[in-house]
């Protein structure tokens, strides 16, 4: 059975933009507690970019700065650097050190750094950089969270009310079951009865079917069976929070995120775009989004991956 290949970054970007608050709560609850969530935060997005813009380093695709303000009483500001990495890096450890002295420089104040890890690896577990050269040592750490540490955990995932214990579970469900289909049609409707039933918003629920189809991606003739669950699920419920015009809707929203996660990955590694290559891009169907996707992992040039 082929693996099915799901790239997880910008849903989990999208995720971390939305629920901010939640997303610290979740995985990083010391350093939530010493902000000041009543003056709001704000993402760094074109200054993040401009900050690293020459540092080549490997893929960058679900990195955020934030700023934020710290419980002090002096209205201190934070900056906390995030990073959702989804395979093995060998560089991983220098590039958050990179990035990190790179802000410092920047903003002239102390940075958090922090990473989610993704992978199915447990034995990689990069948390430090550092060196020692004569009389002159530099050491820097930085806190890492590894997603697949919650597979012995589930049972505190299944009673948490925070919207990112449905975003773990989906996610180890996504790594366990990519050879398995049928397997990941089962858990795929687990999955989404939990969301029936959970106390979430109309708009998390929506957000949380996004997120799903991302990473659990389902062959055509399985996805047809999950579109007929939801509809046999929904009429049980008595409710449509996935009416054919939105889940259509969420269909071109997933295309047009799928693009725009290629366009930005093809840039990182070859640069600026030619205007016509950016619109075939955004024409491209499902299928060859995701065979070009799998080429920009591997390929040494724009042509490897156009097919040109």
């Amino acid at each position: 059975m082929a693996e099915i290949i799901t790239p997880i970054d910008s849903p989990w970007k999208t995720l971390i933009e939305q629920y901010f608050e939640d997303f610290m709560a979740f995985f990083f609850p010391e350093v939530h507690a010493t902000i000041d969530w009543t003056q709001g935060y704000e993402f760094l997005d074109q200054e993040f970019q401009q900050i690293v813009r020459d540092a080549e380093l490997g893929k960058r695709l679900a990195d955020k700065l934030v700023k934020a303000w710290e419980k002090n009483g002096d209205e201190a500001i934070l900056y906390i650097h995030l990073e959702v990495q989804s395979q093995y890096d060998k560089d991983f450890d220098k590039r958050m050190f990179v990035y990190h002295y790179r802000i410092f420089d920047r903003f002239d104040q102390p940075i958090i750094s922090l990473a989610i890890l993704g992978d199915e690896s447990d034995s990689w577990r990069p948390h430090c950089f550092g060196y020692e050269k004569g009389e002159c040592q530099l050491s820097f750490k930085f806190p890492v969270v590894k997603l697949i540490d919650y597979k012995e955990r589930w049972t505190e995932l299944e009673q948490s009310g925070n919207i990112f214990a449905m975003v773990v579970r989906t996610h180890l469900k996504g790594l366990e079951t990519r050879k398995t289909p049928e397997q990941r049609f089962h858990w795929k409707k687990e999955l989404t009865k939990l969301l029936y039933e959970a106390k979430y918003s109309e708009k998390q629920i929506l957000e949380l079917f996004h997120f799903m189809d991302w990473m659990l991606r389902l062959p055509e003739e399985l996805a047809t069976r999950f579109d007929q669950f939801v509809k046999q699920k929904e009429a049980e419920k008595k409710v449509e929070y996935i009416t054919h015009i939105e889940k259509k809707g969420i269909e071109k929203g997933i295309e047009k995120g799928r693009a725009e996660m290629l366009l930005r990955l093809l840039e990182e590694k070859f640069g600026t775009l030619e205007p016509n290559i950016q619109a075939m891009i955004y024409r491209l169907d499902d299928n060859r989004l995701f065979e070009w996707l799998k080429r920009s992992l591997t390929a040494q040039n724009l042509r490897e991956v156009i097919g040109q």
